[in-house]
């Protein structure tokens, strides 16, 4: 059924946390991603969950600013950081396997302005030469965007909470946790627009649609 709604791919939600914003120098220092699935009801729920803290790549660009925003130390031993490239191949062995299980044809990253997100999992992917990366190479699905349509907001937390999703601002800036946020509201639009009758498509009658003379 995933691969009938979304024409052959496979959404994964994923969330980055790094060393600033640019993808091609700064740390990636956190990624989570979370598979889906169709529950017995056919609403799309939160299926698989896969989280590690990366240890930065050597000659990583680390800005103050944005570690006083994620809270992340690191080089803190307790972080149980992982070499980038390994955390890598863990990922996309999980999301590949999802892909496969679904019969989807490729995986689309779902994040909340997620070309950020992509971007940098592009660039680790190229740093550490890792072939067969399941995502598609540019397209994804934008929650801020879906977000904006269907309920006025485009800020992650504000969104949640107009689709009574709880959200804990301290607890913000944690992958794991925007991750599972993400993931919530992406399900509640993709099932709010299947309720009001938007999915499955309906059949349309031709004569009815076709201009009259």
């Amino acid at each position: 059924m995933i691969a009938e709604r979304f024409r052959g791919f496979f959404p994964v939600v994923v969330d980055v946390e790094t060393g600033g914003f640019n993808h091609e120098t700064d740390a990636l220092l956190e990624i989570a991603a979370i598979t889906l699935k169709f529950d017995d009801n056919d609403d799309l729920v939160i299926n698989q969950t896969f989280h590690e803290h990366v240890a930065p790549f050597e000659g990583a660009n680390i800005e103050d600013a944005a570690l006083e925003v994620t809270g992340i130390d690191p080089f803190n031993p307790l972080r149980g950081a992982k070499d980038e490239a390994e955390v890598l191949k863990e990922l996309f062995k999980f999301v590949r396997r999802g892909q496969k299980d679904t019969g989807c044809q490729r995986s689309i990253l779902v994040g909340h302005n997620p070309t950020f997100d992509l971007n940098f999992v592009k660039a680790a992917n190229d740093r550490n030469n890792i072939k067969r990366n399941p995502f598609h190479p540019f397209s994804t699905f934008d929650t801020a965007t879906l977000a904006a349509l269907s309920l006025g907001q485009t800020v992650l937390a504000k969104a949640c909470s107009a689709a009574d999703i709880e959200f804990d601002n301290k607890s913000a800036h944690s992958a794991l946790y925007d991750t599972e946020k993400t993931a919530l509201l992406f399900c509640k639009i993709v099932n709010r627009y299947k309720h009001l009758g938007g999915w499955p498509l309906a059949e349309v009658d031709n004569a009815s649609t076709s201009p009259t003379s």
